[in-house]
């Protein structure tokens, strides 16, 4: 059945909107504007919203028609959170789909891609890859890709790695993960000459291979010295791990694909220092790329010293320092970060998140609900970023680079996929309201200027702040990608 979506705001270029509606089935239809091309700052507050709809003659439509009513807040393209653990199966007492799923469509987010690390067994092969796919089956709320593994623990004699790549591309995973350096025993580091290996195979596809990149040499070396002076606080873990570390690790990396060609992509980017690595590589035509996250984006170490937010705030890499902040705010403005994900990756944080002892602390923010309203709040709004481009770094970019053909943008013919943002209006984060399984997050009691209202997947709504959602839990979707 035909539905519009009507009165909305639509980003069209820069800063600018126009109003609107979508008409659609699960797909695209068409798009109508119905006012001419205005600034943000023309709307930027309630009085000026209401000024200009109250000057405006738009005609009714009509009644026959099934309507959404966007009541005058912006629409984007549903957002895809390309790097998200939701632990099914194997670490389900940390989270997992149902729950993962459901906080991703709270917070805008219409398709995720799931790491194949924090899965048991780890998605490597074929096999793996169907037994996650029929863990997960009708436990999703959103549409959802996985990414493929390559492990430590797979490079022996019997095992052949190249062909295990293969059946994991013909299953239609996203991207490969790999680690330079990984505290899973299931999934195990690969040295700088594995990884060249692993690249010269990934070179001869479109498959892009993700690092995880911090040195291990550097890490281990300086951690077990920590460890045999009695440094167990958060400065002893940055210090292990600091910005020497990540870079080391990108320059290998940049290194291996100047030498390949494989499309190579560095996850969670915590320096303004790899960043300048990176774009210096990029404008020497190397097939390189990252992303960041909101944590790197907003705090810095000098948080650790909150007592209350401390082992929330634990990741690897860990938050670096004021300049870097900075500096990878620069590269979203530029360019030279591809798009903002949230490495979702949540525990039970009476369990994980409580030891004094902060090698013990388990390292991973459920971020998934917050990443929409967060980049809004403090790049858009504080003017850091344009309007377009907080779209792409939420959805487009990350649609192009994945392969994901049916997302990431308004247009006819793509999946009726949109997010309702309120611009209008602020909201105080508290932990007790979130919708994954662990209830933490760094974030608490931080305003973000912007809300998402409601979530639209294929056509349906998934979730919405003012009344029951259409679907439910089981609605999501595999999506495979084609990448040869």
């Amino acid at each position: 059945m035909k539905r519009v979506l009507k009165n909305i705001f639509i980003n069209t270029t820069g800063n600018k909107v126009r109003l609107g509606e979508i008409h659609f089935t699960g797909k695209i239809l068409e798009i109508k504007f119905l006012s001419g091309e205005i600034d943000w700052s023309e709307i930027s507050t309630i009085e000026k919203k209401n000024g200009f709809l109250r000057n405006l003659n738009v005609p009714g439509s009509a009644g026959s028609i099934d309507f959404i009513d966007g009541n005058y807040n912006l629409v984007i393209p549903g957002a895809i959170d390309p790097h998200v653990h939701f632990d099914t199966p194997g670490f389900e007492f940390r989270d997992d789909f149902e729950h993962g799923s459901t906080a991703a469509a709270h917070g805008g987010v219409t398709t995720i891609i799931d790491m194949p690390c924090t899965s048991l067994p780890p998605v490597t092969n074929g096999k793996n890859f169907e037994l996650k796919l029929n863990a997960v089956r009708n436990r999703s709320l959103i549409d959802f890709a996985f990414w493929g593994g390559i492990r430590g623990n797979d490079f022996c004699k019997t095992i052949d790695i190249e062909k295990q790549i293969y059946e994991l591309i013909d299953s239609g995973v996203a991207a490969f993960k790999v680690y330079v350096i990984s505290g899973m025993d299931t999934f195990t580091d690969l040295t700088y000459d594995r990884i060249r290996e692993v690249a010269t195979i990934l070179a001869k596809t479109n498959i892009p291979m993700g690092v995880h990149a911090e040195d291990k040499n550097l890490v281990v070396t300086r951690r077990k010295q920590f460890k045999l002076e009695g440094k167990n606080d958060w400065r002893a873990y940055c210090a292990a791990r600091d910005i020497e570390a990540e870079v080391t690790a990108v320059s290998e990396i940049i290194k291996i694909v100047r030498e390949t060609g494989v499309r190579a992509h560095i996850v969670h980017l915590s320096s303004g220092e790899g960043l300048r690595k990176i774009a210096q590589a990029k404008q020497n035509g190397i097939s390189i790329s990252a992303e960041t996250c909101p944590h790197y984006l907003f705090f810095t170490q000098k948080d650790f010293e909150n007592t209350s937010i401390r082992n929330y705030l634990k990741t690897a890499p860990p938050v670096k320092f004021e300049n870097d902040k900075e500096q990878l705010w620069n590269g979203l403005a530029t360019g030279n970060l591809n798009f903002v994900t949230t490495d979702h990756a949540g525990c039970i944080p009476e369990k994980e998140k409580s030891s004094g002892n902060f090698w013990e602390v388990y390292g991973g923010i459920p971020g998934v609900e917050h990443r929409v309203p967060f980049l809004f709040s403090e790049g858009f709004l504080k003017n850091k970023l344009t309007l377009e481009q907080t779209v792409n770094l939420l959805s487009t970019n990350v649609a192009e680079y994945f392969g994901l053909t049916s997302k990431g943008k308004l247009e006819t013919g793509k999946d009726a996929d949109f997010a309702l943002i309120n611009l209008w209006k602020t909201q105080t984060v508290n932990s007790t309201e979130m919708h994954s399984m662990g209830k933490y997050t760094p974030f608490e009691n931080i305003k973000f200027n912007a809300i998402v209202e409601a979530t639209v997947l294929r056509g349906k709504t998934v979730m919405d702040k003012n009344k029951e959602s259409e679907e439910k839990t089981g609605y999501g979707q595999l999506i495979k990608i084609k990448n040869i």
